[in-house]
């Protein structure tokens, strides 16, 4: 590697580069006299000039100044917004190569942590989403009073200068007309918006989630105060004017930083839960409850977590980082007994709820890290055969995949919505456990995000 070159280069110094491949984060990589270069919106095959907006002592950031030459693998029909907001980074790749490059880096991940065998790890073509377009089941919409106007969207990508949408091409219809028809009642009404330079204001953003089989919607206003001025006739004119919405809730969040949901939710009016339809399985979401953003896609995600395990009657299921039951309710009738592990009190209630909405008496749950209760099972004598684990981007804490060596089952299944993380995870695991195969899911059309289900057995 020349690092002399990156001690000769500046920010705003431009230089001819052709990519060669996609990167872990999905964007494209080059080499200028041999020092990495990554390019956010690059795609393999592109010969650009590349402007460098960062310099480190061992590599370059940079952004397309020209397409000199446009790759074979660039969607000529980009939308507008793509340049605009997040959530559309890969909306500049044809979809049948999104797929390809999905696979890409999940081979990107595997060979930077290097798991056991890693180079004969069976990765199969990523499955493709039933809808590329409109398949978002959920939008928070940060809503803002500036310089007089109401705005309200999506932030541009990588600050937070908010973007006034009327359109979203992720995004389901029933969602964005729901969200535009509530902007302006709320303007109507004059409910205080956030003011971020004045810091003042009530109202900050606007959450809705849509039910596919019911068409249904249920709205979260999240508020910066317990007091929501007007909050009565908006009630009444979304009753009124807008009668998908099936629950009203208000969630508080004094923070103008950081997480967007504050610890305190009330239903205002209407439904406590929303509903929707996983293979033929009715489950109840309460607003904060994690419920897959593609949903005619999670049917699919679902078919395939079962044929990685193939379940029997004779399994003692552990469903780890369960959230709301989803995934061992839809195994219920082909296991013996499921356990169910989720560290949100909230999602806990809701699993149980839906335990009993599909009449499922195999299942119980508990609320806590999956790290700490799973050894107490072990130590009670409940003998787990097999295994979902189905954890957050952070992937499995270490205690989980030391009590899984320590304990290894017939058949494990790792379902990972982040590939950097799970081949970390994978360094470890495959010390107990044999890795049959990788299938990635694409969830998320337009990003790079992938999900993947690997299917694992006892060494």
């Amino acid at each position: 590697m020349d690092t002399n070159i990156t001690q000769e280069l500046k920010v705003g110094d431009k230089f001819p580069l052709t990519i060669k491949r996609i990167g872990i984060n999905g964007e494209g990589i080059g080499f200028f006299k041999h020092v990495i270069v990554f390019v956010p919106k690059a795609v393999p095959e592109d010969v650009i000039v590349c402007e460098v907006t960062d310099v480190h002592p061992r590599f370059l950031n940079g952004r397309i100044h020209k397409i000199r030459q446009a790759s074979r693998f660039r969607n000529p029909e980009t939308p507008a917004l793509a340049d605009k907001v997040g959530g559309l980074d890969f909306a500049h790749i044809k979809y049948e190569d999104q797929l390809k490059f999905k696979a890409d880096i999940l081979r990107e991940s595997l060979e930077k942590y290097k798991p056991y065998a890693y180079e004969k790890y069976n990765i199969r073509p990523t499955v493709a989403s039933v809808q590329q377009e409109k398949y978002r089941n959920k939008a928070q919409f940060p809503i803002q009073e500036i310089d007089g106007e109401i705005r309200c969207g999506l932030y541009k990508t990588g600050t937070q200068e908010l973007v006034d949408l009327t359109e979203m091409p992720t995004q389901m219809d029933l969602t964005m007309s729901a969200m535009r028809k509530i902007v302006e009642i709320v303007k109507d009404l004059e409910i205080p918006v956030f003011n971020p330079k004045q810091k003042s204001g009530i109202l900050s953003m606007i959450v809705i989630r849509e039910s596919v089989e019911f068409n249904q919607l249920q709205v979260t206003f999240i508020t910066r105060s317990p007091k929501f001025i007007k909050e009565h006739q908006l009630i009444e004119r979304i009753q009124k004017e807008i009668p998908e919405v099936s629950s009203i809730s208000q969630n508080i969040n004094k923070e103008d930083q950081g997480a967007v949901w504050g610890d305190e939710t009330k239903l205002l009016w209407g439904d406590e839960y929303l509903q929707e339809d996983i293979n033929g399985y009715i489950f109840n979401f309460s607003p904060r409850a994690f419920l897959q953003l593609n949903s005619l896609q999670t049917d699919k995600l679902y078919d395939l977590v079962n044929q990685a395990l193939e379940p029997t009657q004779r399994d003692i299921l552990l469903d780890a980082y369960c959230g709301v039951g989803t995934i061992g309710i839809t195994m219920s009738e082909t296991v013996k007994h499921i356990y169910g592990i989720e560290i949100i009190p909230e999602a806990i209630e809701d699993a149980k709820a839906n335990a009993k909405l599909n009449e499922v008496e195999n299942a119980d749950y508990y609320v806590g890290s999956t790290d700490k209760i799973y050894p107490e099972l072990l130590k009670d004598g409940i003998n787990v055969n097999s295994i979902v684990v189905d954890p957050p981007r952070t992937g499995l804490e270490g205690s989980m995949i030391t009590t899984l060596n320590r304990n290894p089952v017939d058949k494990l299944v790792y379902v990972s919505c982040n590939p950097s993380t799970l081949a970390k995870d994978l360094v470890r695991l495959a010390e107990r456990y044999k890795v049959v195969y990788l299938q990635p899911v694409d969830m998320f059309p337009q990003t790079p995000h992938v999900e993947t289900v690997v299917k694992l057995v006892k060494r």
